[in-house]
């Protein structure tokens, strides 16, 4: 699947919520996909404001498991595959190495695997995701100007 608008994405990241996920780790808690991810943006978005494709990298990475349930090896390459043509190469090279530990660790990959990880654990407010529609019409905007000039 192919994410082609922002409508699309959100109506996905809408579905996320009520589907939980496995704990990374043994011991782990189990997280609402819908929640996780606000929760992840909005760390991201404390520690990163101005990096707008790593904040919504961090909204989008948990959509796997609604892309190919049950295959959990398969989820964050699903991910990176549906978010690309609509959000661009680097958030989805971001979802992809989000769950991948042989990816390449750069400081963006780490600080996203970090907020993945504290949002599994987070308690607090991190908002609704209509606060995320603007930028992610930024996000997408700029990807859609960028494929224009290849």
């Amino acid at each position: 699947m192919e994410l082609r608008s922002v409508e699309e994405l959100m109506d996905l990241l809408y579905a996320c919520r009520g589907t939980w996920d496995a704990p990374a780790r043994a011991g782990g808690a189990w997280v609402d996909l819908h929640q996780h991810a606000l929760q992840t943006a909005a760390l991201l978005r404390r520690s990163r404001p101005a990096d707008k494709e790593l904040q919504v990298a961090g909204l989008v990475h948990a959509i796997g498991p609604l892309l190919c349930p049950g295959a959990t090896a398969a989820h964050s390459g699903s991910a990176a595959d549906a978010v690309r043509p609509l959000l661009g190469e680097r958030v989805s090279r971001l979802v992809r190495g989000a769950a991948d530990p042989s990816a390449p660790s750069t400081d963006e990959l780490l600080r996203l695997r970090q907020a993945d990880e504290e949002g599994r654990a987070a308690g607090f407010d991190a908002g609704v995701l209509e606060d995320w529609r603007t930028v992610l019409e930024l996000v997408a905007a700029r990807n859609s100007r960028l494929g224009a000039v290849d």
